[in-house]
């Protein structure tokens, strides 16, 4: 029984905490790490309220120190992913029913234990996880993760007070039903608050989930898990499952109840998931929503008016905070001919000051990549840059895997604009820079906008006012996060909804009301108070 309508007002973005030396949420968070450290933990799966352990135990290890062991988690296969999907179905109507301020507090409880009890724990597993430094898992796991549960909340509040216009003796209700079956969130390393938000804005919205976390950000993940059952999250609504992707296909993409999958990932796998949906779509109950963020070869191009401090700044910060490893991260970069010495020169000095380093010496702005697939991945790349005559490294170059996966920020200069560089994703501490003829501006818009089959974030750096107005109408296309006189990365909830499209995604924008819209299915409700007796019209009648 509804007894009132329920207010969530915009909330306030989570204040980041700074980590400067003396304060107390460093020493807090110093504490969190050294405990974390003490107690391996064995991570089991979460299906229908319970832990399950299979005794196909994965190590998992810090990627900047593979010699440690944080704990293990529990593998499963297929019929784990089948146990969860039978778990959220049999979860399913108790939750669509529940009061909708009661889903919301549930939520809005977690935010809160995220900002004060769990703050540290769930920076601490980010940074020891996904080698994330203190700020990079502050502005992720707590503030961002917190972000979105607070705004979804709020703006599905708004959704559900849109109702139509009635006429006089009628009543016009839109009712947003969640969708027909179980959703699928298929969440990346890279981010815990990506990891957090693809499954609980869908089960906000009235959804049953099942949860595939990346390996290699599941310590983290279990933490969310825990904290989630500690706000009151009934059993089966949201089940965590780590599997293979072709146990998980199997299971989830043949079953008549699919209905949507949120992802954020690669390119190449969230084609195939289409691919399958597409081949299977008759056996499904109702077309499922397919939502994805996926790949990008995001730009930063350099206008001859630019501030050469701010775009060194841009370019240090876009390409290699969290090592290049946010979808976001600057990748390419365009340099007018008339700034390109100074701004070579300072960016190389810039980078030379890096410290590289485990995550719980404080001072290292620079940490490991994700694993050795990874590691390999990127240095390939570096490798072949180094014996190509058309590439010139101007700073870095260097790796080193024999204590963890640690690539030196590396700057190349092409001559070529269409180099591999700067076309293909590295997902890395690599940027690229092409050198431009500064009278070359038109020319270069197309470049960019050509250049790659990704569209998701770009910024132009220019003091020219002409220059920005025809970079954002000449690049309307190239990136759905569009940056002027900025980095290209570091969207913030509620103020930077993030997506983009062509191969990038569905451009469905994490972080806003369109976000939750792919999780509501509508139904009009038309009630006639005194409803007709006769069919004829007044038309009808003899004149």
């Amino acid at each position: 029984m509804n007894l009132g309508y329920f207010n969530y007002p915009l909330p306030a973005n989570e204040p980041v905490q700074n980590y400067a030396p003396g304060s107390p949420e460093r020493a807090t968070l110093k504490k969190a790490l050294a405990d974390l450290k003490k107690k391996p933990l064995e991570i089991p799966m979460y299906i229908g309220g319970r832990a399950i352990k299979t005794g196909k135990k994965i190590a998992i290890r810090p990627p900047h120190e593979t010699a440690h062991v944080l704990g293990h988690f529990h593998m499963g296969d297929e019929k784990h992913v089948q146990q969860a999907i039978d778990a959220a179905l049999k979860a399913k109507e108790a939750w669509a029913n529940m009061p909708w301020e009661d889903r919301a507090h549930i939520f809005l409880k977690a935010a809160d234990l995220l900002a004060t009890k769990y703050r540290a724990y769930i920076n601490g597993t980010t940074m020891l996880g996904q080698s994330k430094n203190a700020y990079q898992a502050e502005i992720d796991a707590a503030c961002e993760l917190i972000d979105f549960l607070r705004f979804n909340v709020h703006y599905l509040s708004e959704i559900y007070r849109q109702q139509p216009a009635s006429a006089p003796g009628i009543h016009n209700r839109l009712e947003w039903r969640p969708l027909e079956g179980f959703v699928l969130a298929i969440t990346p390393f890279n981010f815990t608050a990506i990891g957090g938000n693809l499954p609980t804005s869908a089960a906000m919205c009235g959804n049953v989930v099942v949860w595939k976390a990346a390996d290699t950000q599941i310590y983290s993940a279990q933490m969310f898990m825990r904290i989630l059952k500690e706000a009151g999250l009934p059993d089966g609504v949201i089940n965590l499952v780590y599997v293979n992707g072709p146990a998980l296909g199997k299971a989830c993409f043949t079953h008549p109840d699919f209905a949507g999958v949120h992802f954020t990932g690669s390119t190449g796998v969230f084609n195939t998931i289409w691919e399958t949906i597409g081949k299977n779509i008759s056996k499904y109950k109702t077309y499922p929503r397919i939502v994805g963020e996926t790949g990008g070869k995001d730009f930063v191009l350099v206008h001859k008016s630019a501030d050469v401090d701010v775009a060194v700044t841009a370019l240090a910060r876009g390409a290699f905070e969290f090592q290049g490893q946010k979808c976001s991260a600057a990748s390419r970069a365009y340099i007018p001919s008339n700034l390109a010495t100074a701004i070579k020169n300072k960016l190389v000095a810039t980078v030379n000051t890096f410290k590289i380093g485990t995550v719980e010496n404080f001072g290292n702005f620079i940490n490991a990549v994700i694993d050795e697939k990874s590691f390999n991945k990127i240095t390939g790349y570096i490798d072949r840059a180094k014996e190509d005559k058309k590439a010139t490294i101007l700073v870095g170059g260097t790796y080193d895997k024999s204590e963890g996966y640690f690539v030196s920020p590396t700057v190349i200069e092409v001559k070529d604009p269409r180099y591999a560089t700067m076309t293909e994703e590295i997902f890395g501490p690599v940027l690229t820079l092409y050198v431009y003829e500064v009278d070359d501006f038109d020319k270069v818009l197309n470049l960019v906008d050509t250049t790659s089959p990704y569209a998701l974030t770009g910024s132009i750096l220019a003091q020219d006012r002409e220059a920005v107005v025809k970079a954002t109408a000449a690049l309307r296309n190239s990136a759905g996060n569009f940056y002027i006189n900025d980095k290209p990365t570091g969207a913030v909830v509620g103020q930077q909804p993030f997506g983009g499209a062509r191969a990038s995604g569905t451009n469905d924008k994490a972080g806003s009301q369109l976000n939750l819209y792919r999780w509501l299915s509508a139904r009009t409700i038309k009630e006639t108070f005194n409803p007709p007796v006769d069919y004829k019209y007044p038309f009808l009648a003899e004149d």
